[in-house]
């Protein structure tokens, strides 16, 4: 059984052990019919029988007297045939006639072979002869026809005859190239023997270049492909490592907040220091829980497999997402404007869609100050969708706004409270949904706009 699942399973040297025996194979089909027909022209052009009526025609020729030409040409035909016996020829006896002019049979050899039978005009024709397959050959000797029959040998025996030939030679050489092609497919995959032990020896956690080329072009996009990977988890592992380190720093702030304030809630006595100290640890467990939302949503978006895209009509969407943060505009003083059709359908992924909206929103209501207007775009371009958020608040510096996508980045000097992590979502769902997001100047010469720009399916 094991040695059944072993011969089972794919091998490049049972592969290339394989294609070699078909090759082999194909060559003796394709040198057997080379040979046959090469056989068959022979039989045409060359027959022995075709030289053998022509040498004895003239000899023939010069006996006029029937028993004088019939006693030759017996004499002949038994010693053509003890020599045809001893060189292993078809044991069926050709056919020896002599005939007149009128075509009539004088002689025969064997005797029993007096019955006339056709004989073309061509030199050398195939045809039956008292039931069998004949090569015939028909040549005028004086006043008589000589006319000889060879038995035409079998398809069959004809072939397994050449075949026997063909594969004494093709026997000879199969060491010859089974040898050379083992070795060059043993040593060619000797690198990646190589590349298969430093891995298997690698520890778990050791994401360190491999260090092995392999000397052959066709191999060495592999081990490249392999030292890729190792690279890319280098840097999504050092960026997870940050992230952790980042995400507890961020988490220990509001945390310690919450831990302090509930001491001054236990142990103040005076009415206004307890509601001052609940209203400080509700604002530190928002900031916490908003944080941590943040952190859940990248956390999803990080996701290889994401969700399923699905058909959507974008405007609702979009007038539900302002619907929402309207008691916050209207709060701080902001203006905030939906420009976009009627109705704009696109097939994305729903809960990266919603990201970009929910983060691009919060972050223009936590920067823009009182009395700024913040407008919303959405429009059918050439190439796909593009949604705008912009506005006329205090902006980036243009070194600073590439910077902004950063996880936990905020601009230096800025006191509004954040975690720094809405642009970096709004960046990673807008990967997710095939699109990617550029900053542009704001409104009226002032503030900043995100545009994110996605193909016609996201």
């Amino acid at each position: 059984m094991k040695a059944l699942v072993w011969l089972r399973q794919p091998s490049l040297m049972r592969r290339t052990a394989g294609a070699i025996a078909l090759a082999f194979v194909l060559v003796l089909g394709v040198l057997l019919v080379h040979d046959y027909l090469e056989t068959r022209q022979a039989y045409v052009q060359d027959l022995a029988i075709r030289n053998r009526a022509e040498l004895w025609a003239p000899e023939l020729a010069a006996l006029p007297d029937v028993a004088e030409a019939e006693r030759l040409m017996t004499s002949l035909a038994r010693i053509n045939e003890r020599w045809r016996g001893r060189t292993g020829q078809p044991h069926s006896p050709v056919v020896y006639q002599l005939r007149d002019a009128s075509g009539q049979v004088r002689a025969a050899y064997p005797p029993e072979s007096m019955e006339a039978f056709a004989a073309g005009p061509e030199p050398v024709t195939q045809q039956p002869v008292y039931g069998l397959k004949h090569w015939v050959v028909l040549q005028q000797a004086g006043p008589w026809q000589l006319v000889i029959a060879e038995p035409a040998e079998p398809l069959a025996p004809l072939l397994w005859r050449l075949a026997d030939d063909i594969l004494d030679k093709l026997l000879l050489a199969l060491p010859l190239v089974v040898l050379p092609v083992g070795l060059a497919l043993w040593t060619g995959l000797s690198p990646l023997r190589r590349l298969t032990r430093a891995l298997a020896a690698r520890a778990p956690q050791d994401l360190s270049p491999l260090g092995v080329q392999p000397p052959h072009r066709e191999l060495r996009p592999l081990a490249e492909a392999f030292e890729g990977l190792l690279a890319q988890l280098r840097r999504k592992l050092e960026r997870e490592r940050r992230f952790v380190q980042e995400a507890a720093h961020e988490l220990r702030t509001p945390l310690a907040a919450v831990t302090t304030q509930a001491h001054v809630l236990a142990h103040a006595e005076a009415p206004e220091d307890r509601i001052r100290a609940e209203a400080a640890m509700v604002q530190m467990l928002q900031r916490a829980s908003h944080l941590s939302q943040q952190l859940l949503d990248l956390a999803v978006l990080d996701d290889a497999t994401g969700g399923p895209a699905q058909a959507v009509d974008l405007v609702p969407l979009l007038e539900q997402a302002l619907a929402a943060a309207s008691d916050t505009a209207n709060a701080h003083g902001l203006e905030l404007s939906l420009d976009a059709p009627e109705a704009l359908q696109a097939t994305l992924q729903l809960q990266a869609w919603q990201s970009v909206l929910h983060n691009l929103l919060d972050n223009a209501l936590r920067y823009v100050p009182a009395g700024g207007r913040i407008e919303v775009a959405l429009r059918q371009a050439r190439e796909g969708i593009e949604l705008s958020v912009a506005d006329d608040g205090p902006g980036l510096p243009a070194e600073w706004q590439e910077r902004a996508f950063d996880r936990f980045w905020r601009a230096p000097g800025q006191q509004v409270s954040g975690s720094g992590l809405g642009l970096a979502i709004v960046r990673q769902a807008a990967c997710r949904l095939g699109g990617q997001v550029s900053v542009t100047q704001g409104l009226g010469g002032r503030g900043i706009a995100f545009v994110l720009s996605l193909p016609k399916s996201a």
